[in-house]
């Protein structure tokens, strides 16, 4: 399933910058980053749930904010993207 991923992270003190790096890194793993703050993943439901709850752990609920936007199985047709950066396929090749 394809989730976008977005969050926006207090970095008015240094407690901010470093949940904003674990938030960032923590995506990075499972998503692949389409702008600074929105990533998509394209992920299994319980790969999902682990990275949820890893994010959620990370942020401050009263400083922080982090959005979800489930597009589900069939998102190909529910994305359009025009712009100078690259878009990628999630179910394409990967180099290692």
């Amino acid at each position: 399933m394809m989730v976008l991923i977005s969050y926006d992270v207090a970095t008015s003190n240094t407690a901010g910058k470093k949940r904003l790096r674990k938030i960032a890194k923590a995506c990075e793993n499972h998503a692949q980053r389409v702008q600074n703050s929105l990533f998509e993943a394209d992920v299994d439901y319980s790969t999902f749930i682990k990275l949820k709850a890893e994010l959620i752990e990370i942020i401050d609920k009263k400083e922080d904010s982090l959005r979800f936007y489930y597009l589900g199985n069939h998102w190909q047709r529910k994305i359009e993207h025009i712009g100078a950066k690259p878009t990628y396929d999630p179910e394409g090749v990967i180099i290692l």
